[in-house]
C-alpha cells in the first residue's frame, strides 16, 4: 500500500478538500483507496459520512486502544473508497501518544495491520499543526503533498516544513519525500497570484505541480452536501477537471501501478450515482 500524506502546518490551504477529492479520484481510477482522517476537526469524515454518522470506533481507538484497524473502517458512497474516520476522541490522542512506546510509529503499525492487498493507496488528511498526529502521518507515509495558497507568508512556511521533514527523516528513520507542492484556491484575476506562483516555481522547480486547483465555490458546496466534487459537480466543470488532472499527476509521480490503470467511470454514470446518493 502506497501512503500519501496531505500536510502543511498552516490551516486554510485546502488540505481536506485535496485529501477527499484526490482519494475519490484515485478510487474512480480503480485503486482501492483508504482515506485516514487525522484532523481533529474531522472535516473529511463529515464530507464522506456526514456529521454524527460515526457511531462506532474511530481511528483514535486504533491509535490509543489498539482497536483492530478493520473495525474502524467505514464505506463511502464512492466505490473502492473507505475512510478511517475521525471523532471527538481525536482531541486527546496527542496526549495519550506522548508516553507511548514508539509514539511516532503508532499509525504505521495500524496501517501495517491491514490485510495484504486490502488497499492500493492511503491518503492521510492531517491537522494544521505539527503535533504527534502529524508526525505519525509523516513517518507512516511514502510521500507528502503540500497544499499552499497564493500568498507570501505561506510560502515562507514551506521552507520550514521542508526542513522539518528532513529532520523527521533523519531522526525517526522516515522515508517520506515531498511528492509536490500544490497551489490551491488560485484566482488568476489577482495579480499576486502570478507573482507568488512564479516565486514558488523558482524556489521549488518541478516539485510544484504543473496545474493548480483553481478557486471555486463548488468545492465548499460539495463538502456541505457531503459529496466529493465528482459526485456534486457537472461533467467537464472546472472543479472536476482540476482534480482529475491532479489525480493523473499523482499517479505518475508516485508511480502507482495496478488497478489504477482503469479509466474513471463515464461521467453520466458517475453523475447518476452521485444523484442517487444525494437523494
Amino acid at each position: 500500500m502506497h501512503v500519501i500524506a496531505i500536510a502543511n502546518q498552516k490551516g486554510g490551504v485546502g488540505k481536506t478538500t485535496t485529501a477527499v477529492n484526490l482519494a475519490a479520484g484515485l478510487a474512480r481510477r480503480g485503486f482501492r483507496t483508504l482515506l485516514v482522517d487525522l484532523d481533529i476537526q474531522g472535516s473529511a469524515t463529515a464530507t464522506l459520512l456526514g456529521r454524527g454518522a460515526v457511531l462506532g470506533p474511530t481511528i483514535a481507538d486504533c491509535l490509543v486502544d489498539e482497536t483492530g484497524f478493520d473495525d474502524v473502517l467505514s464505506d463511502t458512497s464512492t466505490d473502492r473508497l473507505w475512510v478511517a474516520p475521525s471523532g471527538e476522541a481525536m482531541a486527546t490522542v496527542d496526549m495519550h501518544l506522548a508516553n507511548a512506546l514508539g509514539r511516532e510509529r503508532v499509525l504505521q503499525r495500524c496501517l501495517a495491520a491491514t490485510r495484504p492487498g486490502e488497499f492500493d493507496v492511503a491518503i492521510i488528511d492531517t491537522a494544521p499543526y505539527l503535533g504527534l498526529l502529524t508526525l505519525n502521518a509523516l513517518v507512516a507515509s511514502d510521500h507528502v503533498i503540500v497544499p499552499v495558497t497564493c500568498e507570501y507568508l505561506p510560502i515562507l512556511g514551506l521552507k520550514l516544513f521542508r526542513d522539518m521533514l528532513a529532520k523527521v527523516r533523519a531522526r525517526a528513520g522516515a522515508r517520506a519525500e515531498i511528492l509536490g507542492y500544490l497551489l490551491t484556491m488560485v484566482d488568476r484575476r489577482e495579480r499576486i497570484t502570478g507573482e507568488v506562483e512564479r516565486l514558488l516555481r523558482r524556489t521549488f522547480g518541478d516539485l510544484v505541480f504543473p496545474e493548480p486547483i483553481r478557486v471555486s465555490t463548488r468545492h465548499k458546496a460539495s463538502s456541505s452536501h457531503r459529496q466529493t466534487i465528482f459526485e456534486y459537480d457537472r461533467p467537464g466543470s472546472r472543479g472536476r477537471r482540476d482534480y482529475e488532472r491532479l489525480t493523473d499527476d499523482v499517479i505518475a509521480r508516485a508511480g502507482l501501478r495496478g488497478a489504477g490503470t482503469a479509466r474513471p467511470p463515464a461521467d453520466g454514470a458517475a453523475t447518476a450515482a452521485g444523484a442517487a446518493t444525494a437523494s
